[in-house]
């Protein structure tokens, strides 16, 4: 596997956007096929299309499920192709029960398909964990090169015990090299595996913070009245799919504390987690919140609902992989309050460029949000440096060169 000073070696610390694209610096660049368990639009996902339309030219996805990653991809130029199963498509984290065993036959297939699309690339990029079994296990089928892009946490308080075991079987004799999203996530490999510090190198996720200065938020009444929010309120933003470990149920409670503000939800339930969505209005209609909760849905246009709000919150209660949506809001120059766990201290330094919370610390969110309210030169000052750190240290361009070298390292 390929250790961390090599990619130090390989890998320049991410630089701001160029106009050039990374792959420009890459001589006889491989080509790969990239396989994804998921049509829907996740951080995994977020940080797969760039990377694949980077690699237009050579490069494929396979999707696991149906879904808008599928449009959004294909609108880029990228050839998709979706291998679906629905018995496997059910298997969730979760699911490693008696159940998994009627899904043999449909893992099969869904095994040698994937390595009959593989044989024709030089490496086999593999995107999310379930992707991870279905293209390694197909190794001795296609006989490529593997490289596992690593978004989870990989410890017991996520993961059940067989699914643990097979991601450490695999990873020690199927792949040939990991990358991960976050020393948190490096660190959980580890020591699951048994690997060295150096064999699971981190890139960070890159954002394009171009898309977010193009928004003008200058005439911020007029960005909320076309986005149909509260023109005149302070407005705190939580962006993320409505599930039980994103928090939003502490972003409701702290909300009850905070009569002044506003909470503007942005997301929808993806996985199942309809039953927790419907929870968060009851929440909102007995803590007597409901006129100042307002449940926006899934968006599309993320830079422009970011630059309307005037604080972002991240309250997730376990510890985040990484944490896309707090260098979002970073990018989008906005004060960022998040939960302390995980990826996110490798992103925000307290009371520097952002707010950290313990996870679950309702009042702490409550004094975080109220010192920048009281405080808006004080709040303007964490935004500021939190832009500039989003363009020095969380690039598009650095993430991209970053990847696509690691792609290259991988095909040797």
């Amino acid at each position: 596997m390929m250790n961390a000073s090599e990619l130090t070696s390989h890998f320049p610390l991410a630089q701001p956007a160029q106009t050039e694209t990374a792959t420009q610096d890459i001589p006889e660049a491989p080509t790969v096929l990239f396989v994804d368990q998921s049509g829907q639009l996740g951080g995994a996902e977020f940080s797969l299309l760039p990377l694949a339309s980077a690699c237009t030219a050579r490069g494929k996805v396979v999707l696991l499920s149906e879904g808008p990653f599928r449009g959004r991809l294909e609108a880029l130029g990228v050839r998709v192709q979706v291998i679906n199963e629905a018995r496997v498509s059910g298997i969730n984290r979760d699911a490693m029960q008696l159940n998994w065993l009627r899904a043999l036959p449909g893992i099969w297939r869904q095994v040698h398909a994937i390595a009959e699309q593989a044989r024709q690339f030089d490496v086999l990029f593999l995107n999310t964990q379930k992707a991870l079994v279905l293209g390694a296990l197909g190794k001795p089928l296609h006989r490529k090169r593997v490289i596992w892009h690593l978004h989870d946490i990989m410890s017991r308080e996520h993961f059940g015990r067989v699914q643990l075991f097979i991601v450490k079987w695999l990873v020690r004799h199927a792949v040939d090299h990991v990358v991960a999203n976050s020393r948190a996530s490096a660190n959980s490999l580890i020591a699951l595996t048994g690997l060295s510090a150096d064999a699971v190198p981190v890139v960070h996720n890159g954002i394009d913070a171009s898309e977010f200065s193009q928004i003008d938020a200058s005439d911020m009444t007029m960005l909320r009245r076309r986005l149909g929010l509260p023109e005149k309120a302070w407005l705190a933003g939580l962006f993320g799919r409505l599930a039980p470990w994103k928090g939003q149920h502490i972003a409701l409670a702290a909300l009850a504390r905070m009569p002044d503000v506003h909470l503007v939800l942005v997301g929808a339930a993806l996985f199942g987690e309809d039953a927790y969505a419907q929870s968060l209005h009851r929440q909102a209609e007995q803590l007597g919140i409901e006129d100042r909760v307002h449940f926006a849905g899934f968006r599309d246009d993320m830079p422009t609902w970011m630059k309307a709000m005037d604080v972002i919150l991240h309250t997730s209660t376990e510890p985040e992989p990484f944490g896309r949506v707090i260098i979002e809001g970073m990018a989008a120059a906005r004060p960022v309050v998040a939960a302390s766990a995980g990826g996110v201290t490798e992103i925000l330094r307290h009371r520097k460029n952002g707010w950290l919370v313990k996870p679950g610390d309702v009042q702490g969110f409550v004094d975080a949000v109220e010192t920048l309210r009281a405080a808006p030169e004080f709040a303007q000052r964490l935004a500021d440096q939190a832009f500039a750190d989003a363009q020095c240290n969380f690039s598009l361009d650095g993430y991209l060169k970053q990847m696509t070298l690691a792609i290259a390292h991988t095909a040797r």
